[in-house]
């Protein structure tokens, strides 16, 4: 088994208040609201989402890393950033089945999708102001 760490910080819009309670108390269910097509479900399998929870995500139908990955660690941190935005940052530590290891167009979709779940719950605030 090796492991990938992959740390990543994404400036957004939203305030970190509001980013919070989006990604983290609610994100659950805001992802699979907003993206049905890359997540089938997510079920709480220890804890009730405080540090430490474990949560089996099982990814939509054509995932490229399906089969190849025992489990996905995040730890995130949102802070303040001028002007009400706020920075996320992320790391990410990708645990691969056997003796799999990720190349370069893996490591870059792994990328694309953290980069594309923070970039989707923001536009989903952008375009639901009174939401959260």
């Amino acid at each position: 088994m090796g492991v990938l760490t992959y740390e990543s910080e994404v400036i957004t819009a939203i305030p970190p208040a509001k980013m919070f309670k989006a990604c983290i108390l609610d994100g659950d269910n805001l992802i699979l609201k907003i993206l049905p097509q890359a997540f089938k479900s997510i079920e709480c399998i220890e804890g009730n989402g405080e540090p430490g929870s474990i949560k089996k995500v099982t990814f939509g139908e054509g995932d490229a890393l399906m089969n190849k990955l025992e489990k996905i660690t995040y730890e995130t941190k949102l802070e303040a950033f001028p002007d009400e935005r706020s920075v996320c940052k992320t790391t990410s530590k990708y645990h691969t089945i056997g003796d799999f290891e990720l190349k370069e167009e893996g490591i870059k979709a792994v990328k694309e999708k953290a980069s594309g779940i923070f970039k989707a719950i923001e536009a989903y605030l952008l375009a639901n102001p009174d939401a959260y």
